[in-house]
C-alpha cells in the first residue's frame, strides 16, 4: 500500500510538471551555509559477522526523515501586531510557536528518483503565501522526480517543486548555522520554484545547471513566460564559490519587464572546527513603464564548533532595499545575530539567540509607537531523525 502511494506522488509530480507548463503556454501569453561533512577514509571489507545492520529509516532503498521545530521568541518592542518585522519564519513574537513539522521521503535517482518533503507549521504558510496553487500543494516544501542514468556521465535532471538555488542559508533550520534567516534568504531571492533543472559536472572542481522554471514561488505561473536558471559551483578541499542568476518576467498577465537576481557566495571551511562565508545578491525589477527597482545586500557569518556539543555563529548583514520593493518601505536594514547552539544528543539541538534589527527609516513598531531598532531574544528547538549515512 505504501508503495502504490509514493508511485502515485511520483506520478503525479511528472503529470503536474507537463500540465502546468501546457497550461501557461495556452494563456494570454530559492550551497547552504552548512560546512560539509568531515571525509572519512574507505571502509575496510568487515568479516560478515561485522556487518553494519540496517537503519529502519531505510526501506526498498528509499530514506525516511523526520523533523520538528519550534520556538519561544521575546520582543523587546512588544510590537501591537504580535510580529517581529522582517523575519519570515520567526515571526511570531513574545510567544511560543511552532515553525514547522516534516517528513522527508528520498529515494536516490539509479536511474529513476523522487523526493518528497511534506509537512505543516508557519514554515509551509510563508513559502506559499503568494502561490495560487491548490491548497493541497501547500503542504510540499518539495515534489520532484529525478533522472540520472549512467550513460548521462553525471547529468541529472530533476522535474517538478524544489528549493531554489540562491542564498547561502536554506529552509530547515537544522542546516543553517543561525536560528533566524538572514535578511537576503527572507527578502532579496526566492523559496522555490518549479519546472525542471539540471546539474553536471565539468572536471574535479566545477558543477553548473540549467533551470526552467515558472518564477519565483509559484507553481501555476502568472503570466506565459518562463524564467531561466544558470548556477555554477567550484569545489576545493576547504573553498566553495557558487554563483547563481535567475532572469524571467514576473508580472501578472504581462511578460513586460524582466526580474534579474545574481546571488553568490564563498564558504570556507578553515579548520574541522571554524567555517565562514560571505553572501551578496543584487536585484532588479524592471518596471512596465520606466525605470526599474532594485535591492542589494551583503551578509557574513562565522560558525565555531566547541568539540561535538556545543556551537557559536555569529552574522552581520546589510540589506539595502532602494525604492521598497521587497520589504515595502525604502530603507536600509543591518542586522546582527548571535547564536549559541546546544546538541541535546543525537536528535535534539537547542539554540539561544539574540539579534538586533535596525532601519535608517522608524519602520519597526514599539510600544504602540515606531522605532528604528527590534531586538529579540528567542530559545529554538529542532527534533531531526534521519538515517545515518
Amino acid at each position: 500500500m505504501r508503495k502504490s502511494r509514493i508511485s502515485f506522488v511520483i506520478a503525479g509530480a511528472v503529470v503536474l510538471t507537463g500540465a502546468v507548463f501546457a497550461q501557461q503556454s495556452s494563456t494570454d501569453s530559492a550551497p547552504a551555509a552548512q560546512a560539509p561533512a568531515e571525509q572519512t577514509p574507505a571502509p575496510q571489507t568487515p568479516a560478515p559477522a561485522a556487518a553494519a545492520s540496517k537503519s529502519p529509516l531505510t526501506q526498498w532503498g528509499t530514506d525516511f526523515s523526520f523533523m520538528f521545530d519550534g520556538y519561544v521568541d521575546a520582543n523587546f518592542n512588544h510590537p501591537d501586531s504580535g510580529l517581529n518585522q522582517l523575519r519570515n519564519f520567526d515571526m511570531r513574537s513574545d510567544t511560543a510557536h511552532v515553525n514547522m513539522g516534516m517528513i522527508t521521503i528520498d529515494h536516490g535517482p539509479a536511474p529513476v528518483g523522487f523526493h518528497l518533503d511534506v509537512g505543516f507549521g508557519q514554515t509551509f504558510d510563508v513559502i506559499h503565501a503568494s502561490d495560487r496553487a491548490p491548497e493541497e500543494l501547500k503542504y510540499f516544501k518539495q515534489a520532484y522526480v529525478s533522472f540520472k542514468p549512467k550513460s548521462w556521465h553525471g547529468l541529472e535532471v530533476d522535474a517538478g517543486e524544489f528549493v531554489t538555488s540562491a542564498g547561502a542559508e536554506v529552509i530547515e533550520t537544522n542546516q543553517n548555522w543561525n536560528y533566524s534567516r538572514s535578511l537576503l534568504f527572507a527578502w532579496a531571492i526566492p523559496y522555490y520554484h518549479f519546472g525542471i533543472r539540471s546539474s553536471f559536472p565539468i572536471g574535479p572542481h566545477f558543477t553548473g545547471g540549467v533551470q526552467l522554471v515558472q518564477g519565483w514561488n509559484n507553481v501555476y505561473d502568472n503570466n506565459s513566460g518562463k524564467t531561466v536558471g544558470l548556477t555554477g559551483a567550484y569545489a576545493w578541499k576547504k573553498v566553495t564559490w557558487t554563483n547563481v542568476y535567475y532572469g524571467g518576467p514576473e508580472k501578472s498577465h504581462t511578460n513586460t519587464g524582466m526580474r534579474n537576481l545574481y546571488d553568490t557566495t564563498v564558504l570556507v571551511n578553515a579548520t574541522d572546527n571554524l567555517s565562514y562565508y560571505v553572501n551578496f545578491d543584487y536585484g532588479r525589477d524592471k518596471n512596465i513603464g520606466s525605470g526599474s527597482q532594485k535591492w542589494t545586500g551583503i551578509a557574513g557569518a562565522a560558525r565555531y564548533a566547541f568539540k561535538k556539543k556545543y556551537a557559536v555563529a555569529g552574522r552581520l548583514e546589510w540589506f539595502d532595499d532602494m525604492n521598497g520593493f521587497s520589504t515595502g518601505t525604502a530603507q536600509s536594514v543591518k542586522e546582527f545575530t548571535l547564536t549559541g547552539e546546544y546538541k541535546v544528543n543525537g536528535w535534539l539541538m537547542s539554540r539561544l539567540e539574540f539579534r538586533d534589527d535596525w532601519s535608517n527609516q522608524p519602520f519597526f513598531q514599539n510600544n504602540g509607537g515606531t522605532s528604528k531598532n527590534q531586538p529579540t531574544v528567542l530559545l529554538g528547538l529542532v527534533a531531526f531523525i534521519a538515517p545515518k549515512k
